[in-house]
Formats: structure tokens, C-alpha cells, sequence
């Protein structure tokens, strides 16, 4: 496991160099989603690929930019599924992005998630590790090494409502919950990258980010294996809550294609609490 942290760590300090002078262009390539690859997803992709191959305790990679699982080493222990460049979309603005990862011992399930781990591409290059009961949030040093600055924690109510999809897709019981939020005083603080606005939210201690079904998209948009998992599991162990407007956990959820999307809401328990009974009477 400390293997895999520390490739995962030079791997995210490879990315945040390359990004100080990036190609924001298009490739002619989409990826599993249907999305149009950016170059820098791609190579950031590779980046990844390239550092975590070299671990022999890696079974296989699984990654939002490849269509199939790369297997690498049958007699591995975990499997690494990854995000390698969350909000990508954002980097003609300069916005915070990000990179997420979930290792998973044997199998690719919420079951068998051993470990949690996203960096922010921002002004600073910051990195959120879970394992354990601990969020533990490190920031990149002048010696060019992680430093351990804080844990995180959730307090129970938060402030801030990160919400995501095409507002006219909405349903009408999603619509009048997020009214009720801003009735209530909630501010809206959505960038349209999740790592980032995920987190906002574990920074400030709490409020809710969603992702809900919609028209659209009736099935949400963000994927369980490589987004949805392993952010659940850092705002649980931080002392949050999931759900996906039905269950009371994202990690109850489970799925077969490793390319499956959920409707997601993560936050304070008040909030999640509070979408529950607006969901579900």
C-alpha cells in the first residue's frame, strides 16, 4: 500500500508541473463517457499508467480515460481506479482541478476499498489521503516533499450548496430541495470541477455537494468506481454523509461495468438527513 501512495504522490507532482505550461487543446479521441479527450487528459492518463505500473502489488488499473481495465500483475493485491483529471474542462479558466484515486484490494467494490486519495492543482498543490479513520490533508513543501497539515472533519450543518446538472433536467422534489437550502441562507459555491468543490466543502467543514438524476441523464453523470467511491468514503471517515437520494450510504451501492454512473450527494449530516426526507417523504 505505501508503494502505491508513493507513486500516486510522484505521479500527482508529475501532473502539477506539466500543468504549468499545458496544451488545452482538444484530440480527435472521446472516452468512455462519450466526452471529447483533452491532450492533457491523455497525458495525464499516461503519467499515471507510467508510475503505478512499476508497483508489483498492482493487480490492474482502471481509469475514467480507458475503455477497458489494464491488467498488469494476476498475482497483484490492488486494483487502482482513477480520475486523472477531474474538471479538465475548466483549465482554459484556470480553475482548481484535480486528480482522484480508489484502491481496491482483489476486487473493484465499495466493500473492498482500502484506501482514498485526491490532489488540487490550485495555487498550491495539495493532496486529501484517506486509510483508515483519518482525512488527512498534506501540502506540497519548498523541499519539493508532502507536509502533513491538518485532518479534516465535517462539522453536522454546513453553509455552502454545490449543486450540480442542467437545472431545467432537474425533478421537481430536486428543485425544491435546493430552494429550500437557499431559503435557509446556503450559498451557492459550484466551480463545476467535484474534487474542487468537494473540497471546499472539507475545508469549510461542511455543506453539500449533489449530483442528482436527471432527464438527461437518469442515471447521473459522475461514475462510481474512480469519483463517486472514493469521495464517499473521505466524507464518511471525515464524518459526513452519502447518499443517492435513496440509500444512506454511496458505498451500499454496487455495479458490474466499471464505467457505471450514480446520482450522488455528499455533505454534512443535516443536509443529507434533510434530502432524505425531501426525497423519500
Amino acid at each position: 500500500m505505501q508503494e502505491l501512495i508513493k507513486l500516486i504522490q510522484e505521479a500527482v507532482i508529475e501532473i502539477s508541473n506539466e500543468l504549468k505550461f499545458p496544451d488545452t487543446t482538444y484530440s480527435d479521441e472521446k472516452n468512455s463517457s462519450g466526452d471529447t479527450q483533452l491532450k492533457f487528459d491523455v497525458l495525464s492518463d499516461e503519467i499515471i499508467t507510467k508510475r503505478l505500473s512499476t508497483s508489483k502489488s498492482l493487480k490492474a488499473l482502471i481509469s475514467e480515460e480507458k475503455e477497458e481495465t489494464l491488467h498488469l500483475n494476476e498475482n497483484g493485491k490492488f486494483i487502482v481506479a482513477y480520475d486523472p483529471l477531474d474538471g479538465s474542462s475548466l483549465m482554459d479558466v484556470n480553475f482548481a482541478i484535480g486528480s482522484i484515486f480508489a484502491i481496491y484490494e482483489e476486487k473493484v467494490s465499495a466493500k473492498n476499498l482500502k484506501a482514498a486519495l485526491y490532489s488540487v492543482y490550485g495555487a498550491r498543490l495539495e493532496l486529501v489521503f484517506c486509510e483508515g479513520d483519518e482525512v488527512k490533508l498534506y501540502r506540497l513543501d519548498k523541499s519539493g516533499a508532502f507536509s502533513y497539515v491538518k485532518e479534516l472533519k465535517m462539522a453536522e450543518k454546513g453553509k455552502i450548496n454545490a449543486t450540480g446538472g442542467t437545472q431545467k433536467f432537474w425533478e421537481e422534489k430536486h428543485a425544491a430541495f435546493i430552494k429550500s437550502l437557499f431559503e435557509e441562507g446556503y450559498r451557492l459555491r459550484y466551480s463545476g470541477a467535484m474534487v474542487s468543490d468537494i473540497h471546499q466543502i472539507l475545508l469549510k467543514g461542511g455543506g453539500l455537494f449533489s449530483y442528482p438524476a436527471t432527464k438527461d441523464a437518469p442515471n447521473g453523470k459522475l461514475r462510481a468506481f474512480f469519483e463517486i467511491f472514493p469521495l464517499a468514503f473521505i466524507i464518511e471517515k471525515a464524518g459526513g454523509k452519502t447518499t443517492d437520494g435513496k440509500k444512506h450510504s454511496l458505498l451500499e451501492l454496487e455495479f458490474d461495468k466499471i464505467h457505471a454512473t450514480s446520482p450522488c450527494f455528499f455533505g454534512s449530516k443535516y443536509e443529507i438527513t434533510k434530502l432524505l426526507k425531501a426525497y423519500n417523504g
